[in-house]
């Protein structure tokens, strides 16, 4: 299957040859990742093939040594994550950010919590939580997350329903890109699907995604392509259309040929 080339319009987010250095150690040697608007892109790879470097520096959390990233069309640099989240990239990481002791709408707005409309109180930083809790209650039933109620403290709820309060909670805050890091890690199946679920309905809001899982049945389940990375490089895109998990698996070891050959396969074919 031929995919067809993406125009400029078509196109969320775009990293070229990022490369991230720490003293002697190449993190990232030269990794480019295309995401697509409203597409999820699996991004797969060995540990130590450069994932979570990758994953810091579009989150700004991480600065690249070099290389370019542009989000809808426009060239930016991301000096630290504030950088990122202005430009709409909300990033979700395994530990999910979540207060316990708080309930899920203190949650959704921790830092960025609606003030009183009423002057004086605005003036004293009174937080206005009854709108706090219908704009919560309204993004949890767009996307049909099951949470009994937004008062609840997150201590209570089960390990999907958090994964997927902190995911909500980028489309609350008008992000059009999201990074998944490991969103069902540790979850049972059930769990699992309703996680994956849920991303499946931010794709039909438009959102794009980045998610990055070692789970390749479930990536070829929810993703529409995949790029693998390995020894600091990306090494290949696929769509889903064209892949097995097995073919998957084949592309991060090095045993399926790869579209951009490492240090590693040149050494190889030298030998």
């Amino acid at each position: 299957m031929t995919l067809e080339t993406p125009t400029l319009t078509d196109i969320a987010l775009d990293a070229r040859h990022i490369t991230r250095r720490y003293g002697a150690v190449v993190a990232l040697a030269d990794a480019s990742l295309t995401l697509r608007r409203g597409e999820v892109m699996g991004l797969v790879g060995d540990n130590g093939a450069g994932k979570s470097t990758l994953l810091k520096v579009l989150s700004g959390a991480v600065v690249p040594d070099s290389g370019e990233i542009s989000v809808d069309g426009e060239p930016v640099s991301f000096r630290r994550p504030a950088d990122a989240l202005q430009a709409g990239i909300e990033t979700v990481y395994q530990d999910l950010a979540l207060v316990d002791t708080m309930s899920a709408v203190q949650n959704v707005f921790l830092g960025r919590e609606n003030l009183s409309t009423n002057p004086f109180l605005r003036a004293l930083n009174v937080v206005n939580d009854r709108a706090m809790r219908s704009r919560a209650r309204e993004v949890l039933a767009e996307l049909q997350v099951g949470i009994q109620s937004v008062k609840e403290p997150v201590k209570g709820m089960s390990g999907g329903q958090r994964q997927c309060l902190a995911i909500a909670r980028a489309l609350l805050w008008g992000r059009r890109i999201v990074i998944l890091d490991e969103p069902t890690a540790a979850l049972g199946v059930r769990e699992s699907k309703q996680v994956l679920d849920l991303i499946g309905r931010l794709r039909d809001h438009g959102v794009s995604v980045i998610l990055v899982s070692h789970n390749m049945q479930q990536l070829v389940t929810v993703a529409d392509r995949i790029t693998v990375m390995r020894l600091g490089r990306s090494v290949a895109t696929r769509d889903v259309a064209d892949v097995t998990p097995e073919g998957i698996v084949g592309l991060i070891t090095g045993a399926v040929p790869a579209d951009v050959p490492t240090p590693e396969d040149t050494a190889a074919v030298v030998e």
